[in-house]
């Protein structure tokens, strides 16, 4: 497969709408009463979901840039506290945190192009390609989350 195909596809699993809504759309005239709202007490809220897809990718990114990160520890450190509120500002940081980590994602994949399946030279084995498809990937059951909490809370389109 041509590499430029490769980075095209790869930028559309991040970015656009293929077999999902993507996060804006998930999150898009969620009320907000609902950001911390749990259909039930076994479930997460929107905020849990948006929380982690921002810390997981967050981490994805990081490991890939720097040798010294240090991940969160699992699982804890992967999902918010809980709360019954969330402020319109913590809202929209975690939101643009989320994007903006996106936006980086798809930046290496653009610089990286022909060395995407080369291994990350401060791991072991683990390559650009396979940390870009668990991002991806995570994202997109995750915002599937969103839709399902939305629904199950009356609170989609």
């Amino acid at each position: 497969m041509d590499n430029n195909v490769l980075a095209e596809q790869l930028i559309n699993l991040l970015n656009k709408e293929q077999a999902h809504v993507s996060l804006e759309n998930s999150l898009k005239g969620l009320k907000s009463e609902n950001r911390a709202k749990k259909p039930n007490v076994n479930l997460h809220s929107v905020w849990d979901e948006l929380e982690h897809i921002r810390i997981s990718q967050e981490d994805i990114l990081n490991y890939m840039l720097d040798p010294e990160w240090k991940s969160p520890k699992w699982p804890d450190e992967y999902w918010p506290s809980a709360t019954n509120k969330v402020t319109d500002a913590e809202w929209k940081k975690s939101v643009d945190a989320c994007i903006n980590d996106r936006n980086e994602l798809i930046k290496i994949i653009k610089e990286k192009g022909n060395e995407l399946s080369k291994v990350i030279p401060h791991t072991e084995s683990h390559t650009y390609l396979r940390e870009l498809l668990i991002a991806a990937q995570h994202n997109s059951y995750h915002i599937a989350q969103i839709v399902l909490i939305r629904k199950m809370l009356d609170d989609w389109k």
